[in-house]
């Protein structure tokens, strides 16, 4: 049986062919991946294992958050093409992170801050603890990531929350995390982290404004449900 390649694409078919004439938005995923990898392997072309990868991830978000075992589980791609694409993957977080909000953007529902939170996150499979920095006017000043792991009223101290926030000269603040279970609905503990943070606020003269749980799909606020 044979083993089709680029190469017995005709020229003006294959994928770096085609993106210097239509452009790279052009491509589809299995062109994009065939590019990155740039060869196959022996009984395997780049062609067949863009196509596996693609089929056994199911989506781009999940091929995203594939671990470097899980990828190597795919014939024909090991440890070099494994590496090659959670770097481009990284690559792509730490751009969206440096679009991410300004300091003139104005919050003025969770709604507008969702998407910048959503995209800090780089593993849902852990919980990430974020404090929004905002000045008088309600305008974003920073987006700091305070910790990683499982959060508890114990770990989440206002210590580490409010150095944060004086660092930046902030007038209030929203603080967030996330749930991995995608669970929206707060925890004993969330409760309890949130009535904290507020009354240190208070002492301190910086607002807790909102406190909000994502997940992948959506937000939960408390100040939108009247907990705050």
């Amino acid at each position: 049986m044979k083993l089709y390649t680029l190469h017995d694409l005709p020229i003006d078919e294959r994928p770096r062919e085609r993106l210097v004439k239509y452009g790279v938005e052009s491509l589809s995923l299995q062109e994009l991946l065939s590019l990155i990898f740039g060869r196959g392997v022996k009984g395997e072309s780049v062609i067949s294992i863009s196509q596996k990868l693609i089929s056994s991830f199911g989506s781009l978000d999940s091929l995203s958050e594939g671990s470097i075992e899980e990828l190597k589980k795919i014939k024909g791609l090991g440890l070099a093409k494994a590496c090659q694409l959670k770097a481009c993957f990284e690559i792509s977080r730490r751009l969206k992170k440096e679009v991410g909000p300004k300091t003139n953007r104005i919050i003025k529902t969770p709604k507008d801050l969702y998407p910048f939170l959503k995209e800090k996150i780089i593993n849902f499979h852990k919980e990430y603890f974020m404090v929004v920095s905002l000045d008088n006017r309600n305008k974003v000043i920073n987006i700091d990531t305070v910790s990683v792991g499982t959060l508890n009223s114990s770990l989440i101290h206002p210590r580490e929350t409010f150095e944060v926030a004086i660092k930046n000269h902030a007038a209030a603040i929203i603080i967030c995390h996330n749930h991995p279970s995608d669970e929206l609905k707060p925890s004993e503990d969330d409760l309890i982290i949130t009535q904290n943070l507020v009354k240190a606020g208070k002492l301190l003269g910086i607002e807790v404004s909102d406190h909000l749980i994502i997940t992948k799909d959506g937000y939960f606020s408390f100040k939108e449900k009247k907990l705050v």
